[in-house]
């Protein structure tokens, strides 16, 4: 099965005199609208300015990497902090054959090359997957699948668990890496650049290859796409894996972690929708079963 772009969730419009208004997204941690060229993002509740505007300011410093921001500086809009950001065309989530999986690749070896540009705060992937295992818990009281995701989490290392600082402090990394992460810009058919960075900072480089490494490992995604994608991320001198030979030492945490956490995701909105797992959400649950009795390969010793 293939593994379609995470594209934008829900889109409606209305008119005005200027065109058309468009919702991309509106979810409890984000809100995304478009107006003609530009797009607004109301970022979640909680986020601070302190954790957005280096981030936007690293984005701004970034052009070959990243979609600028209009403003480096978020505006306050009735409690939620709004980012402002030209458009860009996304990924076509009804063409998996053209997904752009050497270009993500190039981009990410670039980014991981890359010394931040100003001073940023930890890399939130591990925060994001443990919000995700948190929400799990509170929505159910067990059964099966919650039971193997949990067992899985359980057997990562801390910093995985975003209950320890990670073991690199230093390599710039996006932090949800996934296709519907990139955009085109200029619109239609600019160089692809990288969006959201709402998790931007530094930490664990392999953190950004392990949601196509876990949907490979799970068999959602095809093994010729993976190769593309490792291969060009090699060939751009990207820093997460080795050169050569086995890249599994470096993926295994990464991966097995958001394996977790997208399983941990899928299980609370089939609950909040009041229906069974689909093909794919109980394929990450098996994942997860199967991830619970072998122990994780820990690369770096203060992981361990």
């Amino acid at each position: 099965m293939r593994v379609r772009a995470e594209a934008h969730s829900r889109t409606s419009a209305s008119v005005c005199p200027c065109g058309a208004t468009v919702t991309l997204a509106d979810r409890p941690d984000a809100t995304v609208v478009r107006h003609a060229g530009t797009v607004g993002k109301a970022h979640a509740p909680d986020l601070t300015p302190t954790d957005l505007t280096p981030r936007l300011t690293a984005a701004a410093h970034l052009p070959d990497l990243f979609l600028p921001p209009l403003t480096p500086t978020p505006v306050d809009l009735h409690t939620r902090l709004v980012s402002f950001w030209p458009y860009g065309v996304p990924v076509d989530p009804e063409d998996p054959d053209a997904a752009p999986w050497e270009a993500a690749a190039g981009l990410l070896a670039r980014l991981h090359r890359t010394p931040a540009p100003t001073p940023l705060p930890a890399m939130r992937g591990p925060v994001k997957a443990a919000l995700a295992l948190s929400r799990l818990r509170a929505a159910t009281d067990g059964g099966p699948a919650a039971d193997a995701v949990l067992r899985a989490w359980g057997t990562l290392p801390v910093w995985a668990r975003a209950e320890a600082p990670q073991p690199d402090t230093t390599t710039l990394c996006h932090g949800d890496l996934h296709l519907g992460q990139l955009v085109r810009h200029p619109a239609p058919d600019g160089p692809w650049r990288l969006i959201d960075v709402d998790d931007l900072g530094v930490g664990v480089p392999a953190w950004d290859l392990g949601r196509p490494a876990a949907w490979y490992a799970c068999g959602l995604l095809p093994p010729e796409e993976w190769r593309r994608f490792l291969a060009a991320y090699r060939a751009a001198g990207g820093t997460a894996v080795p050169a050569d030979g086995d890249p599994w030492p470096a993926l295994d945490v990464p991966a097995r972690a958001l394996t977790a956490q997208t399983a941990a995701r899928a299980i609370t909105k089939a609950l909040a929708e009041g229906r069974g797992l689909d093909e794919v959400e109980q394929a990450l649950v098996d994942a997860c079963d199967r991830m619970a009795s072998v122990p994780p390969q820990l690369v770096h010793e203060a992981a361990k």
